[in-house]
């Protein structure tokens, strides 16, 4: 516990010009996504909205307050602020690569680019809505538990600023993007492609940049922060499938909404975290910038796992359970 408290005072180094190149390409990222969006998307879940629905239940209420769960029962070995990051990645919308995942593990794609479409405009809301839920119902659960109640530290936070920031990275880049779908379906068709290659490799970029200017301080906490995320990622992943197991959804439809709900846009959860608005300098939350930071590379290698696992044929979750 002691080690994992030193991360706190761990300043990571991220500029404020890299924070803005951060929120430029995320919202470029957002637009090329919404490139692929048509109004027919909504129309059809109007007409068979069971799965949305159990995909914005699983995304958005069950993640949430299962992450809180976890939370709790680790509170011994995990700090404060890596409980809050934890929450906080599991408060966003799922991440920007969770189209191409569902792809490659033959789900259903229509799903979840509606799901993409729904959930980021519903975090417009929801995130800082659960964020400050569920953070405030732990640091409470930690006040009111004496050999915990040492470890809490105020934390006051924007929330109007937070439905700023995500309305602005995620909302506008939204509506644009179907604008433009709408509007110049020729001409969207033509540039979808390109674009979001260019702005997916210029996120990446940017996160190679900011990881290797932070190079050493991964060295020193993968070894503590690998099993924390691995296990609330595969919580995450494990509960939009058997969610949706539970409301009889078709098959490709679980593996999306397990997508869905396991690749969370963990890089919304940092340019938040570094945002100064919304979380004071002076509070030290190097937790929960590098639980953010990790889950953002652990998710891609899970979910294209998860992806590889489901494209064998005969798969199913209870041969694992039996061969375990």
């Amino acid at each position: 516990m002691e080690t994992l408290q030193a991360f706190d005072h761990i300043r990571l180094n991220f500029s404020p010009q890299g924070l803005q190149a951060l929120n430029i390409a995320l919202a470029f990222v957002m637009f090329g996504v919404a490139l692929e969006i048509k109004l027919d998307h909504f129309k059809k879940l109007l007409l068979n909205p069971k799965s949305a629905f159990v995909g914005v239940f699983s995304q958005f209420l069950v993640l949430p307050f299962l992450t809180f769960v976890l939370a709790v029962l680790l509170r011994d070995v995990i700090t404060p602020t890596i409980a809050l990051g934890m929450i906080l990645v599991a408060a966003c919308p799922g991440g920007n690569v969770s189209n191409f995942i569902s792809s490659l593990a033959k789900g259903n794609v229509a799903l979840s680019v509606s799901l993409t479409a729904i959930a980021t405009m519903a975090a417009v809301f929801m995130t800082p809505l659960n964020f400050a839920l569920w953070g405030n119902l732990y640091t409470r659960f930690l006040v009111h538990h004496a050999h915990a109640a040492q470890l809490v530290r105020p934390l006051h936070i924007d929330t109007l600023q937070m439905f700023r920031t995500v309305f602005l990275i995620l909302g506008i880049p939204l509506i644009l993007g179907i604008f433009v779908n709408t509007k110049w379906p020729a001409f969207a068709t033509k540039i979808t492609k390109s674009f979001k290659r260019f702005s997916i490799l210029l996120f990446v970029v940017i996160v190679v940049i900011a990881f290797a200017k932070n190079f050493q301080h991964f060295l020193v906490v993968i070894k503590y922060i690998f099993l924390i995320v691995l296990v609330h990622n595969a919580l995450a992943l494990a509960s939009g499938y058997y969610v949706a197991k539970i409301f009889k959804r078709p098959v490709i439809d679980r593996r999306t909404i397990s997508i869905e709900t396991g690749i969370q846009n963990s890089g919304l959860a940092l340019v938040l975290i570094f945002n100064p608005r919304i979380f004071p300098p002076d509070l030290e939350l190097g937790g929960m910038a590098i639980i953010a930071a990790w889950w953002g590379i652990w998710h891609i290698v899970a979910g294209l796992t998860l992806a590889g696992i489901w494209n064998k044929p005969h798969f199913s979750f209870r041969r694992i359970f039996k061969k375990g």
